[in-house]
């Protein structure tokens, strides 16, 4: 069989640019050869048709040359590439050691910012630039892409794995969900509560920095005039925004999902009202009269906004995208739902069966066998909240919203280090304890106490996430607080980003690993102790200890 279109086939295979590649056997270089001069003449039978043994002689032997070629050109790749690295490495050096491109009015020369009754203006802050999410990036490469479908082929054979083991038990198909129904029950409490914290951080922090900004440079007392405005605001943070919803939660026995969804709006909805507050009220301190008549202050458009927005960092102004891809918008929301039900198929499968089995006295025989059987579980569901709520929920809504910025987590599965590790798991929530809390706790008291100001954001982030818990769950069993404040805390300090070696990252992802079982053990077990073992007249003793310890599990 004639093959007339043997040699452009092999052009086209090369790149189509009329040029090929020759190696230099004693220097080992690659240089560039017209196709033209390049031997690709094929020996023909006495009929002119092409010879099939010397064409797949020949196939070989560019096939071997190809390998030899590979570390040559491998090497020279990597040689531009080092090269336009270090040519980005100089401008950055230029930029970092070019002056500062703010206003004159913004400097501390010229008493922006003099003493600390002010803050610096925004932009010495957290910088908002377009940029797409990690998972978005890895899922253009096939290799990573594969994972993502090796999880969903996990799911498939947890979702056939329980209707085969419901039908040789029932002899039917059992389609229930009675776990979901009852962990997102009382959704009409639920959504009124919402409701109420919403339109309650839309009109009351607003409300109150409006008046307070309007007349603080015409009134005679400032400081008390800020003192009584920032009362109300702290009175509003507590009781309102604070114990209502907490209370509403304990009340009403909220279920565990339907309790998460309120108690974690109400944080968020904390954190973004103390943003407003704290991006805005050094415009008005340093605002000055004589300069202009207007005072700027925040569009109400532009709160609506960042209440809606993925970020607790308060701006006039975000990056934002010209258009809205709203078939991306359903996929992120599809894998939302594929999330929720993946871990109702892991508690169904891999939780309950294990706890349930548990018939013995909490000793150490039976909670360490407990602990290792849930690290599968707990890393699974580790895995699921990151990629439902960072990655897909956040981007859902910054792409309804335009909103360009999506570094709401970094390649934090990289860490060789637990400081870099809680850097880049969470960057949303990240940012505002690094601005809100660490800065601004060195910005009062000097950059001396960078050990007190961590230790001070452990602490706090501790509190929040045990809060939250206790809350949700029903029963005070801090686990969570004790791993944060004393392997977390000691693992940061000692851990710390000096740690470049692939072992730390595998000791990283050990002890990972190894907390995830215990926290999903822990809790679980205090979970059913609570459910089997109630109490009459429980005293505030009661409450305070876990009952695990001392219930016998007997499901």
């Amino acid at each position: 069989m004639p093959f007339p279109a043997a040699g452009g086939a092999a052009k086209a295979g090369a790149g189509g640019d009329g040029a090929g590649w020759r190696r230099d056997a004693e220097t080992q270089s690659v240089s560039l050869t017209p196709w033209h001069e390049a031997d690709w003449s094929f020996p023909q039978s006495s009929n002119g048709r092409v010879d099939i043994d010397h064409l797949v002689t020949r196939k070989m032997q560019l096939l071997v040359e190809a390998e030899q070629m590979k570390p040559a050109f491998m090497q020279r790749i990597d040689s531009h590439f080092t090269e336009f690295v270090n040519g980005l490495i100089a401008k950055s050096v230029q930029l970092e050691s070019s002056p500062p491109a703010f206003p004159a009015a913004c400097s501390e020369k010229d008493g922006g910012f003099k003493s600390k009754g002010s803050r610096a203006p925004p932009e010495h802050g957290k910088v908002f630039v377009a940029r797409k999410s990690v998972l978005d990036e890895l899922f253009e490469v096939e290799h990573i892409r594969t994972i993502y479908h090796m999880f969903i082929a996990l799911l498939i054979l947890f979702i056939l794995s329980t209707l085969i083991v419901d039908f040789i038990d029932e002899g039917r198909l059992v389609l229930e969900f009675d776990l979901l129904v009852y962990a997102f029950g009382k959704s009409s409490v639920v959504f009124s509560t919402w409701l109420y914290m919403f339109l309650s951080t839309l009109t009351v922090p607003y409300g109150l920095f409006l008046l307070w900004a309007q007349g603080y440079h015409s009134s005679s007392h400032k400081t008390i005039r800020s003192a009584f405005f920032g009362g109300l605001f702290t009175i509003f943070q507590i009781f309102g925004l604070g114990v209502g919803p907490a209370y509403i939660a304990v009340a009403y026995n909220l279920p565990p999902a339907s309790a998460f969804i309120v108690i974690l709006e109400q944080v968020r909805l904390l954190m973004k009202g103390y943003s407003l507050i704290r991006e805005n009220a050094p415009r008005i301190l340093s605002f000055t009269p004589q300069k202009t008549n207007t005072i700027q202050v925040p569009k109400v458009s532009q709160y609506l906004y960042f209440l809606f927005a993925p970020t607790l960092i308060y701006r006039d102004a975000y990056p934002r995208n010209p258009t809205i891809r709203w078939s991306y918008v359903a996929t992120k929301f599809a894998q939302v739902l594929g999330s929720l039900f993946y871990t109702y198929y892991i508690f169904v499968r891999l939780c309950i069966p294990t706890f349930r089995n548990y018939k013995e006295n909490l000793n150490v025989r039976g909670l360490v066998l407990c602990i290792f059987n849930s690290i599968l579980p707990g890393v699974l569901m580790l895995f699921l909240v990151f990629f439902a709520y960072l990655h897909c929920w956040l981007n859902a809504f910054a792409e309804m919203l335009r909103f360009a910025d999506r570094m709401f987590y970094k390649d934090w599965w990289n860490s060789t280090s637990y400081a870099k590790y809680y850097r880049t798991w969470n960057v949303v929530v990240h940012d505002w304890l690094y601005y809100y809390a660490y800065k601004d706790f060195l910005w009062l008291f000097g950059k001396k106490f960078k050990a007190v100001a961590m230790l001070s954001v452990f602490t706090l982030s501790a509190i929040v996430h045990e809060y939250i818990l206790a809350v949700c769950f029903g029963y005070f069993y801090p686990v969570l607080f004790c791993l944060f404040m004393c392997f977390g805390m000691v693992f940061n300090f000692i851990l710390n980003d000096r740690r470049k070696g692939p072992i730390w990252n595998v000791f990283m992802w050990s002890t990972l690993f190894l907390g995830q079982g215990v926290i999903l053990t822990l809790y679980s077990l205090e979970w059913y102790a609570y459910k089997h073992c109630p109490l009459k007249n429980p005293t505030f003793l009661d409450y305070v200890k876990p009952r695990s310890w001392t219930c016998n599990l007997k499901f």
